[in-house]
C-alpha cells in the first residue's frame, strides 16, 4: 500500500508532540498536517484527510466536542483516532459513541500510533471498494467471490459462519466489534445464538489461520478486532 495516498491531520495542543508524530508519520510516507486546536482544525478542508489523530483534552473545544460537531454538522465520515491521557472505560465508550475508529492512551509509543494509523487506512481502502473480490493481509488471502481462504499459499476450509466472521474482521482492520455486533451481522434475527457461539467460532478461526490467529484480538469488555 502506498502511504503517500493518505493524508493525516494531527489535532493536538502539544506542539512538540505534533512535530514528533508528523516527523515519524512522514517517514512512513504519509502526508501530514497539524492543527494546534480544534478551532484551527475546523478551518481546514477536513474531507481531504484520510485519518484524523485527535487529542481529547484541549483548550476551548475538546476533542470530543470537535468530533461531535464534525459528525453532526458536516456529516464527515473521516476516520478518527483519539489520543488522550484519559483511559477510563467511560472515556473510551464516549469516544467510540462519537464515531471513533480507535483510541490510544497517552503515553504511547510512536510505533503503536503508526501501526494504528496503518490499520485504519487499510480498512478504509478495503471499504472504499465495494466490488473488491480479494482481501490480502500478510499471508492471508480471502477470496470473497469464491468463498476461499488461502493461508501462506495453502487453501484452508472454513464454515460459512467462520468465513463471514473473518471477512468482517479483514474488511474492518482495527475496528472493535462487540459480540452483539457480530451476532447482528452474521446470524439472522430468527436464530437464537448465545455469546459463547461467537467465542467458539473465533477460536476455530484462530486455529485455522495458524500464526495469524494472534492478530484477532479480544479487547476485554469491548469485543474482538483484527489488528496487524
Amino acid at each position: 500500500m502506498d502511504n503517500a495516498n493518505f493524508k493525516i491531520l494531527i489535532v493536538d495542543d502539544e506542539e512538540d508532540l505534533c512535530e514528533i508524530l508528523q516527523f515519524n508519520l512522514e517517514k512512513e510516507g504519509f502526508e501530514v498536517e497539524i492543527a494546534l486546536s480544534a478551532e484551527e482544525a475546523l478551518e481546514k478542508p477536513l474531507e481531504n484527510f484520510s485519518v484524523i489523530l485527535l487529542d481529547v483534552m484541549m483548550g476551548k473545544m475538546s476533542g470530543f466536542e470537535f468530533a461531535e460537531k464534525i459528525r453532526k454538522d458536516k456529516l464527515l465520515k473521516t476516520p478518527i483516532i483519539f489520543l488522550t491521557a484519559k483511559n477510563t472505560e467511560d472515556d473510551t465508550l464516549t469516544g467510540f459513541s462519537l464515531g471513533a475508529d480507535d483510541y490510544i492512551s497517552k503515553p504511547f509509543s510512536i510505533k503503536e500510533v503508526i501501526a494504528r494509523v496503518k490499520a485504519v487506512t487499510i480498512r478504509t481502502s478495503a471499504n472504499s471498494n465495494d466490488l473488491e473480490e480479494i482481501i490480502k493481509i500478510k499471508g492471508l488471502e480471502l477470496n470473497i467471490e469464491n468463498k476461499k481462504l488461502i493461508v501462506d499459499n495453502d487453501v484452508v476450509s472454513l464454515t460459512k459462519k467462520e468465513f463471514e466472521i473473518l471477512k468482517l474482521f479483514m474488511q474492518n482492520v482495527g475496528r472493535v466489534f462487540s459480540r452483539a455486533d457480530i451476532l447482528d451481522r452474521i446470524w439472522s434475527d430468527d436464530v437464537i445464538v448465545i455469546d459463547r457461539t461467537i467465542d467458539v467460532n473465533i477460536a476455530r478461526i484462530r486455529k485455522k489461520i495458524g500464526k495469524y490467529g494472534k492478530n484477532i484480538i479480544n479487547r476485554s469488555g469491548y469485543g474482538y478486532c483484527f489488528e496487524i
